[in-house]
């Protein structure tokens, strides 16, 4: 008896041979024809079942919801939208779902708007849309992982809880063993960190790219892939306090080939997905035309989300310098007119989401890479320029949501490093193995990072990154 899911099973022929199938109730229409789904498609295989030959009892337990298995031929499908179907011999419930209890939640019928999907987290999955989204997910981390094993990269993972600021924004959450009821002071007032767990002030960490860039400085190639944390008090639509992070860092690439890079890893990934996911990316994208219904016309989007996904690999992403930008977006008519929420008015201004989608969408018409910013709102680990007053940073900017990827040529002399690491108050006896690198064979290298959340939210076109991750964390929640 072959026991396939139903993904393998709506790509098979009409057999002879009886199947398998366990899976959950969507519907059961004139007790007779039952729509499962397994979750490894989107689409539902119909069960058609012989009413008169199950017990009447089993059959009032094949509800919204339920779990069950079915056992029967795998036949030519007789109604629309299915190539086969199955002809149910025997049904067997495993999971009752009471149909009162299913009204109160997210597994009714009817339709429920994203927050309140988000209160249920752990049912929204079995929704359709959830469903496509997270199916989404999974096969953009595979293409990750794939990516860099072809091109040579060793997975390093980087420590979740450090001593160091890797952003040295400051805004990070605190991890300790030490009583909140009776913390331990030292003889200034302050708190006894050496009696903490690890004898120091420690935190979860915002980046690996430090840690990285060690390993780069003697693996050649490497990546990280995992959690990081921000404890920033946002609430929008754009931040998560707990996110996955994609950091390759290369040894002895310069800023343009790490462009190369960047622009090369991200096309794959998405061509992967339009690839392997073209069933949940189909139904995302009429989903989304259906919200755009709902939008001001000058509020909708421009393009259709598969449209939105061949933009990035049909085109070449224009590069750009942070000058260059500044010039056009100055002289622009949104800027002249005031119509930019943030008006440009000199050079060294730090650019909004609103400043890079029109570089994107109305200027270049293609996605674009800045590179060259200003020194003073860049992190301390950036290559300065000769000029004194830029350093080798890098953003890619794409349709609908402005930077996706930030990285840099990394500052590699010794001397300078240190003179920047004074200038903006970073700890050198916390970082003195970083600064010992450049020591020991310090070599030109680079790396970026790429919020995973970031690019799950444009490959589905979900509005809100909580929308986007299984559990989102963010302010006053920590829920499921």
């Amino acid at each position: 008896m072959l026991n396939r899911t139903i993904d393998q099973l709506l790509k098979t022929e009409p057999t002879l041979h009886e199947v398998k199938v366990r899976g959950w109730v969507r519907s059961f229409r004139s007790n007779r024809f039952i729509a499962l789904s397994d979750g490894s498609t989107i689409k539902t295989l119909q069960c058609v079942v012989d009413f008169e030959n199950i017990d009447d009892e089993i059959l009032k337990k094949v509800t919204i919801g339920a779990a069950i298995e079915v056992v029967g031929m795998l036949v030519e499908s007789q109604g629309q939208g299915q190539t086969v179907e199955v002809q149910v011999s025997s049904l067997k419930v495993l999971g009752v779902a009471h149909p009162d209890d299913v009204k109160l939640t997210v597994l009714s019928p009817k339709r429920h708007t994203l927050e309140t999907l988000r209160e249920q987290a752990h049912l929204r999955i079995r929704t359709n849309t959830f469903g496509a989204v997270m199916r989404t997910r999974s096969k953009l981390a595979f293409a990750i992982n794939e990516y860099f094993h072809k091109n040579g990269f060793y997975y390093m993972h980087s420590p979740i809880i450090t001593g160091s600021d890797a952003e040295g924004a400051g805004e990070m959450f605190n991890v300790t063993t030490l009583d909140p009821k009776n913390i331990p002071l030292d003889e200034n007032g302050n708190v006894n960190h050496k009696e903490d767990f690890f004898g120091k002030e420690t935190n979860l960490t915002v980046s690996g790219q430090l840690e990285a860039e060690s390993y780069a400085m003697a693996l050649g190639k490497v990546y990280t892939f995992g959690p990081t944390f921000r404890a920033e008090n946002s609430n929008t639509s754009r931040h998560l306090a707990e996110f996955w992070m994609i950091e390759p860092e290369v040894a002895f690439n310069d800023l343009d080939a790490n462009m190369d890079l960047a622009e090369d890893f991200i096309k794959y990934v998405i061509k992967f997905a339009l690839d392997n996911c073209a069933d949940d990316l189909e139904f995302l994208e009429n989903r989304l035309l259906e919200e755009e219904k709902k939008k001001a016309q000058d509020q909708r989007s421009e393009m259709k989300l598969r449209e939105k996904l061949h933009f990035i690999l049909d085109n070449n992403f224009k590069r750009v310098s942070y000058t260059e930008a500044i010039d056009i977006l100055k002289n622009s008519k949104p800027n002249k007119k005031k119509k930019f929420k943030y008006i440009i008015e000199e050079w060294g201004a730090d650019l909004q989401s609103e400043h890079e989608r029109f570089l994107v969408e109305k200027h270049f018409k293609s996605p674009v890479i800045l590179f060259d910013y200003p020194a003073t709102i860049k992190a301390f680990y950036m290559r300065l320029n000769d000029d004194g007053k830029t350093v080798r940073a890098m953003d890619v900017l794409f349709p609908g949501i402005g930077e996706i990827v930030g990285g840099s040529q990394r500052e590699e002399r010794y001397d300078v490093l240190l003179e920047k690491m004074k200038a903006m108050n970073i700890d050198q006896k916390e970082l003195y193995w970083y600064l010992d690198l450049r020591k020991f064979g310090t070599a030109v290298h680079s790396g970026f990072g790429l919020g995973f959340e970031r690019l799950v939210q444009f490959t589905t076109g979900m509005g809100n990154i909580r929308d986007v991750i299984p559990y989102p964390r963010t302010p006053g929640n920590a829920d499921f």
